[in-house]
């Protein structure tokens, strides 16, 4: 049996590992970008702590493994009646395939946004994000009036968790006016930070962000962003660092092919009790219209339970059927303190912490051999160098 996966995230990775299991499984992954990135560490390499913990090559990962073919392309079409996938200038035939693209960011339309605010979604955007910070204070040698994170679900607080102490460290290094107060605001449209998990958690992440110094603006609505102000239910924020973690939207390679694949109305794709999208395509993760989807340990969890159909499949055994487990929530808010939400129980604090690091090790165990993944989980407390040189890329392996 030959399975053709696209994506190199979570899901992809994982199913690929699993399926190689089997000895009589070949496994093509086709991925556009040459890294698997780590997401729940990108607030700590946007924050100065080693890019070892957030990202790690594709070829790395798959080195020496047997029976496995690793392509780097962009897939832009499927023909599911011929099983046929097109890239850039290359198709490739499949007996199943697996779907599992990730998610886009989304401005939702609001003007200025694109243009001007930083997202820390990726290498390359936080190295971008990582040179403005630098600029400001190297060159202008000032705080900015504001710095505002847009989006206070998990990745908008961990990120307002760490960044102000991230900024009193550069403004220490750069000997910048000390009497200059941080100003960490965090903008959020619905009443509450963290509105995915319960009130009672809320409560708590907020009352320990504003012991952090962050500002909580809720209720508050994005309207438009220009080069130095942020305009928030019709009032403006003096700012030119505006970091933007509220919108992701399916990838568009669905809608682009809807004729193919039914869509539910937050535009990711309805599966059947399998998983299978289409004949032959399985779509999971981020991209299918299950419960929990969005999450990295739902992607986890589809992957596994495709691949293992699968490989039912191949021995001529039944197929099982997919059922949801709802995963628990752990979101770090500075160091050593986190909140932790599974059910009906609830941690915050130190063993919070504790928690979240012994989830990130098993994470990194999930992609990685035991060893490079005790690395990548000891590389979260590394700080790296806090002022790059203009030639070295974010990307230094």
């Amino acid at each position: 049996m030959h399975i053709t996966i696209v994506g190199g995230g979570f899901g992809g990775v994982k199913a690929a590992l699993e399926l190689i299991k089997s000895k009589d499984i070949f496994v093509t992954l086709i991925s556009d970008k040459p890294d698997f990135l780590y997401y729940p560490a990108l607030y700590g390499t946007a924050t100065g702590h080693s890019h070892l913990e957030s990202w790690v090559s594709l070829q790395t990962i798959f080195q020496g493994k047997p029976r496995m073919t690793l392509i780097n392309d962009t897939i832009i079409s499927i023909d599911p009646e011929r099983k046929l996938l097109r890239g850039k200038s290359v198709s490739y035939e499949y007996e199943n395939c697996i779907l599992a693209l990730g998610v886009v960011t989304t401005f939702f339309g609001i003007e200025g946004l694109d243009e001007y605010s930083y997202s820390i979604k990726s290498q390359a955007e936080i190295e971008r994000f990582k040179q403005h910070i630098h600029a400001d204070l190297q060159k202008k040698h000032q705080l900015d009036k504001h710095y505002v994170i847009v989006g206070a679900g998990p990745t908008g607080v961990e990120l307002a968790g760490t960044l102000v102490s991230y900024l009193a460290r550069l403004r220490q290094y750069y000997r910048v006016d000390a009497r200059r107060h941080i100003h960490v605001n965090l903008v959020e449209a619905a009443p509450r930070v963290l509105p995915k998990m319960s009130v009672a958690a809320s409560r708590v992440v907020a009352k320990r962000l504003k012991r952090l110094g962050v500002t909580i603006q809720t209720n508050r609505k994005v309207e438009l962003e220009e080069a130095t102000d942020l305009i928030v239910s019709g009032k403006p924020i003096l700012t030119s660092t505006v970091i933007w973690t509220s919108g992701v939207a399916n990838h568009p390679f669905f809608k682009a092919h809807e004729h193919y694949f039914k869509l539910a109305p937050n535009g990711r794709v309805i599966v059947n009790e399998q998983l299978l999208a289409y004949q032959s395509v399985y779509v999971i993760g981020d991209n299918a219209a299950t419960p929990y989807s969005g999450l990295a340990q739902t992607a986890l969890h589809d992957a596994l339970f495709v691949a293992r159909n699968l490989k039912r499949q191949q021995r001529q055994q039944p197929e099982r059927t997919y059922k949801a487990v709802m995963p628990a929530i752990v979101v770090p808010v500075g160091e050593k303190w986190a909140i932790f939400e599974w059910h009906k129980l609830r941690l915050h604090g130190r063993l919070a912490s504790w928690v979240r690091q012994i989830a990130d090790l098993s994470g990194y165990h999930d992609i990685l051999p035991i060893g490079q993944a005790l690395g990548a989980w000891h590389a979260q407390r590394v700080l790296e160098d806090e002022v790059p040189s203009q030639e070295t890329s974010v990307r230094k392996s």
